[in-house]
């Protein structure tokens, strides 16, 4: 009997110890994979906070708590199932998707920076294109889909990121990275979604701090700092955010053209990116990273920027008279 517990016991011990490495292997891919899709993140939680900009104090919370449950059915209920399909059946259609969404961050970036530089045109372009139709009871509800549906597009850019990032193995080890991945970024970006949007609110708690000592000074002056530097935070944070929404986008691309294009692309950036190394050995991996992403970024304005026309003068157009043509 004891030799028989014992042996029981080492069999378990052993379970345990596979157990632990699958798990430990689990959360390794889950982390190199989701550093990958780190560009995607950035710009998602740079775009949230605009959605609750207007709102009552009392409302900013709730919204992003709306927002992320909306995250999370994306990621675990829709987007990941899809993934696991396509990453089984049809896994030549992941880098084409992703080069397509890649394009959608382009055109959205591109919006943005076209806002920037001519407001009045950005104005009617928008003007242009068919707002979706909500069936939504309040302005807080459009807010909340409209932001769900950006987060759709950039939650399909994580999860495919983070499939194709993925080494070839288990349904169930990817699946549960995707899941941890998933779990993981939108508590992070939520996370630090709420923490900005309600910076302002603790700057005036912290502004109003009416103790005498020099500790209080201190804490009213940090409040003050942080009611005054928000706006220019926010402006910075959204800038950031289109430079990520660029880069990424045009790196996705440039990733889709080097393994389906003419071999001449890679050997070029690769060129480029050696060449600019030598200048700095002592940094070289921080100035090919630096050149590779200077290249996504051109590629990907010049995308948006033709993408621009092709939805206000072909894509939206056509909605329109789709739309019209349905029986009501």
């Amino acid at each position: 009997m004891s030799v028989g517990l014992l042996g029981l016991l080492d069999d378990i011990a052993a379970i345990a110890k596979v157990a632990a490495a699958s798990l430990d292997d689990v959360a390794s891919q889950a982390a190199k994979a989701g550093a990958k899709a780190a560009g995607v993140v950035i710009d998602d939680a740079a775009v949230t906070p605009n959605y609750v900009i207007g709102f009552a104090s009392k409302r900013e919370l709730p919204i992003v708590g709306k927002i992320a449950a909306g995250s999370l059915r994306n990621k675990l209920l829709i987007l990941l199932p899809i993934a696991l399909l396509l990453g089984y059946f049809l896994p030549a259609a992941v880098t084409p998707l992703l080069m397509l969404g890649g394009a959608f961050l382009c055109y959205e970036g591109a919006e943005k920076v076209l806002e920037a530089v001519m407001p009045h045109h950005a104005r009617h372009h928008e003007a242009q294109l068919q707002p979706i139709a909500l069936n939504a009871q309040s302005v807080e509800d459009e807010k909340v889909a409209s932001a769900i549906k950006t987060d759709f597009i950039l939650s399909a850019e994580i999860m495919a990121i983070t499939l194709a990032a993925l080494p070839a193995g288990s349904i169930w080890t990817q699946a549960l990275v995707l899941a941890l991945v998933g779990f993981g970024i939108t508590a992070g970006v939520y996370g630090v979604v709420a923490l900005i949007v309600k910076a302002d609110d603790v700057g005036v708690a912290l502004a109003r701090y009416d103790g005498a000592s020099v500790i209080g000074g201190a804490i009213r002056l940090v409040g003050r700092a942080l009611v005054r530097g928000m706006p220019t935070f926010l402006t910075v944070l959204s800038t950031i955010g289109t430079a990520a929404m660029i880069w990424v986008g045009g790196g996705i691309i440039l990733h889709g053209i080097e393994k389906y294009g003419p071999p001449v692309v890679g050997r070029t950036v690769h060129a480029a990116t050696e060449a600019a190394a030598h200048v700095l050995p002592s940094i070289a991996g921080i100035i090919e990273w630096s050149v590779e992403a200077a290249i996504s970024g051109v590629l990907g304005l010049v995308v948006g920027a033709l993408a621009i026309p092709a939805v206000e003068y072909g894509l939206s157009p056509a909605w329109k008279r789709l739309r019209r043509s349905r029986p009501a």
